[in-house]
């Protein structure tokens, strides 16, 4: 890893809400022009997971939801709607952690989290309350398309990160993480390169898309900033690329499962 000594932060202005097969590269197109944001090779374009999926059509009507006994079973032990417990178990591998309030799971794509991904906030009007929406079916894929589509149309190199708000073990509060990446290595390995004595790092292994989904959430916001796109500059990295599903920790090597 390469030392960077300053970093910026620079929200996309004027993405407007995003709706199905909308074409994301041309609304951040548009915003980049009029913010008057000239992209520059190496820039990290983070969208937030929301308007990914809005985009690709990932939206539930829960009215549209039968659930099944074990759902229903399992809604009254959590105290929620069966019909969100029904979509939260049919993206999901194993529930975790089952309590009043409470729903964590294993998604289908190997990350632990509170229901699935699944989120009714910042996804339709009070009128209507039912709909739900889910996690991209291959984040890591769509990171790549709107990686190279970005890339074409600046005509410059950049990497692309989609992320997702979590909460996080032994942690209060939830904190930007990447669900999906593409142009930059997500994790970084830096075991066997010295420190500043000269000592080799032993167990040094850098949650590098991570990080900078976090500082991105800095300026994209939780709740009505309306900042769903934010331009990381500055960072410099070596080593080779690889995907934000390398962050997912082995079930080999969880010593809580």
């Amino acid at each position: 890893m390469q030392r960077s000594d300053a970093v910026e932060l620079l929200a996309v202005p004027g993405i407007p809400l995003v709706a199905k097969d909308d074409d994301l590269v041309a609304l951040i197109g548009e915003g980049v022009a009029r913010g008057g944001i000239a992209p520059r090779g190496g820039d990290v374009f983070v969208l937030a997971q929301k308007i990914v999926s809005k985009a690709e059509g990932r939206m539930v009507d829960l009215a549209t939801v039968k659930p099944s006994a074990e759902a229903i079973e399992l809604a009254g032990k959590v105290q929620k709607d069966p019909q969100l417990v029904e979509l939260i178990l049919s993206e999901s591998v194993r529930v975790v952690r089952a309590r009043p309030g409470v729903l964590i799971v294993e998604h289908r794509l190997g990350l632990v989290m509170a229901n699935a991904g699944i989120d009714q906030s910042n996804v339709g009007s009070p009128d209507d309350p039912r709909r739900a929406l889910l996690l991209p079916v291959d984040p890591d894929g769509s990171a790549a398309m709107l990686r190279k589509r970005l890339s074409q149309r600046f005509g410059v190199p950049i990497a692309v990160i989609i992320s997702d708000s979590f909460g996080r073990a032994w942690r209060r509060g939830t904190c930007g993480v990447a669900i999906g990446a593409a142009g930059l290595p997500s994790l970084m390995d830096l075991r066997g390169l010295p420190d500043l004595y000269g000592r080799k790092l032993q167990v040094s292994i850098t949650g590098h898309a991570d990080e900078i989904a976090a500082a991105a959430s800095l300026v994209m916001g939780q709740g009505a900033e309306g900042q769903p796109v934010v331009i990381v500059r500055g960072l410099t990295w070596r080593g080779p690329d690889n995907a934000a599903s390398e962050l997912v920790r082995p079930a080999a090597e969880d010593m809580f499962r």
